[in-house]
């Protein structure tokens, strides 16, 4: 995988020192995706090691890698004045394998990541859980993408019961897997997202889902070609699905310094402005408040974001 390099102009400045240049040739043979960016201090001044952050920012769709990404700079950025300086160093490497994502802390040397709160994937891990949500509760809004041919009988669904007739597919290992089937619905969890939408085509289930701040670009990218699949326009189903992040359990201050920024940034405005400035559109395109909404319950939702609702 190339090297890939961005220059940070919202929250960022990009720097490149020579150990940073001889880093990224280095994790370029190894085939890992790399970005690198700093506070503007760190940028002019170069940075204490201790003090660059190694964020893992792969298994997800491009927005919601750039949408982190620019939520934990901006986060950075309002803390530093009482934290100091920060380098972030982004690597943007696919782990489809489930021990593979696990090990992100504990083997792989990373500092922090979104994902999920309650991924079970990091059941048996240790890591520090931020409980405050990046994303207001999106992700849990999912919109269905099924084969055109079945329209009509997806349109005619008014309740979970009727939805749990229909098989849903997943890629193996996606988070939401296991909560569709606590809560009764049939779920073929099986290949990669690659493949997800030719198996959909080939009827090996009825339908499969995706934020509703995903779905329309995931559908426009892999999904819209063939003709065969489309974008359901009456159901929302809706489950407790916070985005957050989790920070290695070994930097504790890290955990502290993200934790006042993402408050900081909550608090003044800025967070909103980020989540309208990537999201207003697509939610106003799939019409989210219209639709008939069925209703899970999500037992993998962490103690400390037991209570949590979504603020759209």
């Amino acid at each position: 995988m190339t090297t890939n390099t961005f220059v940070s102009t919202t929250s960022a400045v990009a720097f490149f020192t020579s150990r940073h240049l001889i880093r990224g040739l280095l994790m370029s043979c190894l085939g890992i995706s790399l970005a690198v960016a700093a506070s503007p201090q760190a940028a002019s001044a170069g940075v204490a090691a201790d003090a660059t952050i190694k964020l893992w920012n792969g298994n997800k769709t491009a927005s919601r890698q750039q949408y982190e990404r620019e939520v934990l700079e901006l986060a950075l950025k309002a803390s530093s004045k009482k934290t100091g300086d920060w380098a972030l160093v982004e690597d943007l490497t696919d782990y489809p394998r489930a021990e593979d994502e696990s090990s992100v802390f504990r083997s792989k040397g990373f500092d922090i990541f979104g994902t999920v709160a309650g991924n079970t994937k990091l059941a048996n891990e240790e890591k520090t859980l931020i409980p405050l949500p990046l994303m207001k509760g999106l992700l849990g809004h999912r919109i269905l993408i099924i084969r055109a041919a079945d329209k009509e009988k997806f349109a005619a669904i008014k309740t979970p019961a009727q939805l749990q007739q229909f098989t849903m597919g997943i890629p193996a290992t996606w988070a939401d897997a296991e909560l569709f089937r606590q809560n009764g619905y049939p779920v073929v969890e099986k290949g990669s997202f690659e493949e997800l939408f030719t198996r959909l085509e080939n009827k090996e289930f009825d339908y499969v889902t995706f934020g509703a701040n995903e779905v329309t670009s995931v559908f426009k990218e892999r999904a819209a070609k063939s003709g065969k699949l489309m974008v359901e326009s009456s159901l929302l189903v809706f489950y407790p699905f916070p985005l957050v992040f989790y920070v290695n359990p070994d930097n504790t201050a890290l955990a502290e310094r993200v934790t006042q920024g993402l408050k900081i940034i909550s608090e003044n405005g800025e967070l909103d402005k980020i989540f309208d400035r990537y999201f207003a559109a697509d939610l106003t395109a799939v019409n989210l408040h219209r639709r008939t909404m069925i209703t899970l319950k999500n037992p993998i939702l962490p103690t400390e974001m037991a209570d949590f609702k979504p603020s759209l």
